[in-house]
């Protein structure tokens, strides 16, 4: 009666009946990040009097910091305290510091309102190292493996996730820029800090409906320092003689539990030098007791969990000058924005940041077309559950990425020009006669490259990972957009130096006598070199392939 009590439980529990809860949460989190972030620039240029170019690389930097936090809270969430608990900690930590935002230029003194503001910044980007890299996984594992409906349902999960996320940054953007410019920047933040607040509600709400993971029993990354000192401590072997045969002494393989052995992986060639961390030798053979020692001898299930890893960070390093690119969406598009002629009729005046939405809406559009259209089209012809692999997904956008900076430096040329022909090199502060709808194709394109690399991000660093470690692959896929900021800023201060350097400066604060449009060249260059490595990586890429004990089954090349 116990058992079968508690199989129901377990079924009444995940599933989408779950996960909308968690989806809700992230919506409304995601909805505050990007009501501060989208209109970050004009708030410290206009309000606390920072060049662009600093103010510039302050948001770059706090982004940068922002994404590379998750992977401690990543980190903590896989060994100690179990996603669920991480992202409610983290939650109420975003929380405080979305309360200090308001205070901030309400309460505090003008000569503090400035530490105090980039106090909660960091107090925030805190938060939101443990809330990115928990919610999703979190949220991914309401749905099993082991059934085929919700494993299906996963496909989607990972579309809609993203496609919520858009929805509400839109929202955000499209409403909270006009009260922050319009009524007051203290209304604004305090809009967002509740936000926060009924979000961490309805997570709570949800608690009876999900299905939490199992306790975390301890560092996964000590897993993988085991397989590497095992594997070095055996260097003199040989992997073709096995000596006393490999070790399979993994709980898994000897469970006689089915469940379990659906998640063994199969052995792979490639790292064949970790593979000598599986071969027991004549030590191993002859140890007096029965246990053996993880740091000499590790299971051939280990040793691919670390080979999931390893491949995975080629693929890493590839995608940082995407997501240096997207940086420039809160940062000189916005700048680029502000000098266009935005008037719609005769008094009404788009905010530079509202044309974000324009992503957002592209991303609305093509989110469930790519779904309901695109993925059963292309499944007949491939015969693949996702339509395209996720690592064909990321490359269009690497590509689609490439061509809009190539874009965008051609349209900052022409608005130049028109500033030349006008008479406004001089003139910063007045509007260029050109219109703003130039802008349109490299924030529709931005929507575009979206749509296809950040999705195929998430589902490709959720499933290559280990199953105990999909909190850090989520924190090391958050990452890779906390150096794309960094490395962003360091295109900036390079090209700053290198112009300045041969008499001109590229980036100044008048953009009619600036040369944006090279930097935005320089970004397409190094896109279309990243993007070739790319190529090259992930044509060698071999996907994790799952076995049981009775069949073991090569990890298949998949492109």
């Amino acid at each position: 009666m116990a058992d079968s009590t508690a199989l129901i439980t377990k079924r009444t529990r995940g599933g989408w009946n779950a996960a909308i809860f968690i989806i809700v949460v992230e919506m409304t989190e995601r909805f505050a990040f990007y009501g501060l972030a989208s209109n970050l620039l004009t708030f410290l240029t206009n309000e606390l009097g920072q060049s662009t170019a600093t103010a510039a690389k302050q948001i770059n930097t706090w982004i940068g910091v922002s994404c590379m936090f998750p992977i401690l809270g990543g980190f903590l969430a896989d060994s100690i305290l179990g996603r669920f608990k991480t992202v409610l900690l983290s939650s109420f930590i975003y929380l405080f510091g979305m309360v200090m935002l308001p205070l901030s230029v309400t309460v505090v003194a003008r000569r503090m309102r400035e530490k105090v503001f980039f106090m909660a910044l960091y107090v925030m980007a805190v938060g939101e190292g443990g809330h990115k890299p928990c919610v999703m996984t979190f949220a991914a594992d309401q749905f099993g493996e082991s059934n085929a409906e919700e494993k299906a349902a996963k496909t989607s999960f990972f579309n809609y996730w993203y496609l919520a996320i858009v929805l509400s940054s839109s929202i955000a953007v499209l409403a909270l820029i006009f009260i922050q410019e319009r009524v007051s920047w203290s209304i604004g933040f305090s809009i967002i800090a509740g936000s926060v607040g009924i979000g961490i509600t309805i997570f709570l709400i949800g608690i009876p409906k999900y299905r939490k993971q199992a306790v975390p029993v301890g560092s996964p990354l000590t897993r993988v320092a085991q397989v590497i000192v095992a594997a070095l401590k055996k260097w003199r072997l040989s992997c073709t003689s096995h000596h006393y045969g490999l070790c399979y002494d993994e709980d898994e393989s000897e469970s006689t539990n089915a469940s379990k052995m659906v998640y063994l992986l199969a052995r792979t060639n490639q790292f064949r030098f970790l593979d000598k961390a599986t071969i027991i030798d004549e030590i191993d053979h002859n140890t007096s007791t029965k246990k053996r020692n993880p740091w000499r001898l590790c299971s051939v299930n280990q040793v691919e969990e670390v080979k999931l890893i390893l491949r995975l960070i080629p693929i890493w390093i590839s995608l940082i000058m995407f997501c240096a690119t997207l940086a420039q969406l809160n940062t000189f598009f916005l700048k680029q924005g502000s000098m266009m002629n935005r008037t719609i009729g005769h008094h009404f005046t788009i905010p530079p940041a509202a044309f974000q939405s324009i992503v957002g809406v592209t991303i609305l559009i093509l989110i469930p077309l790519y779904d309901r259209v695109f993925v059963p089209m292309v499944r007949k012809i491939t015969n693949h559950h996702s339509g395209i692999t996720s690592l064909q997904r990321i490359g269009v956008g690497l590509f689609v990425a490439t061509i809009n900076m190539m874009i965008c430096g051609l349209v900052e040329a022409k608005r130049l020009r028109v500033a030349r022909d006008h008479g406004l090199i001089d003139s910063p502060k007045e509007v260029v006669p050109m219109s703003s709808l130039w802008l349109l194709p490299q924030y529709i394109l931005v929507g575009i490259g979206d749509v296809f690399t950040i999705v195929g991000m998430q589902e490709l660093f959720y499933d290559q990972m280990p199953e105990t470690m999909r909190s850090i692959g989520a924190a090391i896929f958050i990452s890779v957009v906390g150096v794309g900021s960094f490395v962003s800023t360091g295109i900036i201060s390079t090209v700053q130096t290198i112009s300045k350097s041969h008499g001109e400066e590229w980036l100044v604060n008048n953009l009619n006598k600036a040369h944006l449009d090279y930097f935005y060249w320089v970004i397409a260059s190094l896109n279309a070199v990243s993007l070739c490595f790319y190529l090259f990586i992930a044509n060698r890429f071999v996907y994790k392939k799952l076995q049981d004990k009775a069949n073991d089954v090569e990890g298949e090349r998949e492109v």
